[in-house]
């Protein structure tokens, strides 16, 4: 008789177990969705330098908190320092060159002025011997003024207009180096503009010397040590922004029908067990992970074995998270979406199509 109730018993718990996890799934555990291949991400700064030198400081320690403008490095910079020096030189000279050249051209506009007042002298001597000329016709009709005296009279007019033309051909000729000068000096003001370009740039290398932190974070993988020599790109360190990491989720094609932005989302951190963290999903990748790989897959070649795809999901967290600053990258999660939560969309396949232009407009 004992035997047949626990018999019973044992079924009766069967029953309402398999009974409350079926309610359970029902009304609550078909709307999740899971999947443990997601890790944290961030997005991490490296650290390059944008000149080439040997490493003179190096201020920051593995592992060591910076904030974004904190000095990591410094470089030697002797040879930049002089780059800087040698281009205000060349800067400051061709400025002397400018102010020679203005010089130049008040010079030329004083001699054009002098030579405008030679003009007007030679135009005053031909209107006295023009003058002269007309007198001394008349009176030699009357016998006053010999032949010989009128043929010197019209030597000097002569002499008095060769004169003026002469005058006024040097008005020209100094008027006609103005435009020179002004040519000269706009080719000088172009090269003191390329000159001081090369200032510029020689300043910025100077600064870049000093190479600083870009965001606020942790620094790690360091690598630059005192004395190395760096080249323009060489990673030096990374700074990860430990305040500021997301999830990836991979899910599967097949359980991202009713996923959409604005779901919540329940992780759980193997690294922190009993400490759920709660996040939202933010957004979908563009194309399913295997598009990315160096080797996006070839299924027109006659083997085609058909796999279920994974779809990453960006998933952010709230900035009051408890464990934000202790979530480090790469760590492994496990997420599950209520797809209850967030506003009703259209399913992400339809709302892709709603997203499209239409052809026909």
């Amino acid at each position: 008789m004992s035997k047949k109730l626990l018999i019973a018993g044992v079924a009766a718990v069967a029953i309402l177990a398999g009974g409350g996890f079926g309610l359970h799934w029902w009304s609550v555990g078909r709307f999740i969705e899971t999947t443990d291949n997601a890790t944290v991400e961030s997005d991490i700064s490296i650290v390059s330098p944008k000149v080439v030198g040997y490493v003179r400081e190096v201020r920051v320690d593995h592992n060591q908190p910076v904030h974004a403008g904190d000095v990591v490095a410094v470089l030697d910079d002797r040879d930049f320092i002089a780059r800087v020096a040698q281009a205000q030189a060349a800067l400051d000279a061709q400025r002397s060159a400018i102010d020679t050249i203005d010089s130049q051209v008040l010079q030329q506009q004083a001699m054009i002025a002098q030579a405008d007042s030679t003009v007007a002298s030679a135009q005053a001597d031909l209107a006295l011997t023009q003058r002269t000329l007309g007198r001394d016709r008349s009176l030699q009709t009357t016998g006053v003024v010999s032949s010989q005296t009128l043929d010197g009279t019209i030597a000097n007019d002569r002499k008095a207009s060769a004169a003026l033309t002469r005058a006024n051909a040097g008005v020209a000729a100094e008027h006609s180096k103005l435009p020179v000068l002004a040519a000269q000096r706009a080719t000088a003001v172009a090269q003191l503009a390329q000159l001081q370009a090369a200032l510029d740039l020689a300043r910025i290398d100077l600064d870049n010397t000093v190479i600083r932190a870009p965001i606020d974070g942790v620094v790690g993988n360091r690598s630059v040590e005192v004395g190395q020599l760096v080249r323009v790109g060489g990673p030096l360190l990374s700074v990860v922004p430990l305040r500021s990491v997301y999830i990836v989720a991979n899910f599967k094609e097949t359980q991202i029908a009713s996923m959409h932005a604005g779901q919540s989302v329940t992780i759980a951190v193997d690294a922190f067990p009993g400490h759920p963290v709660i996040g939202r999903v933010d957004s979908f990748a563009p194309a399913s992970g295997s598009e990315f790989s160096l080797l996006p897959p070839e299924n027109a070649t006659g083997n085609f074995t058909k796999i279920v795809q994974r779809v990453p999901v960006r998933i952010t967290l709230a900035k009051d998270e408890p464990l934000l600053g202790r979530l480090r990258p790469g760590l492994s999660v496990e997420a599950s979406v209520d797809t209850r939560t967030g506003t009703p969309v259209l399913g992400l396949v339809g709302a892709a199509q709603a997203a499209e232009p239409s052809q026909s407009e």
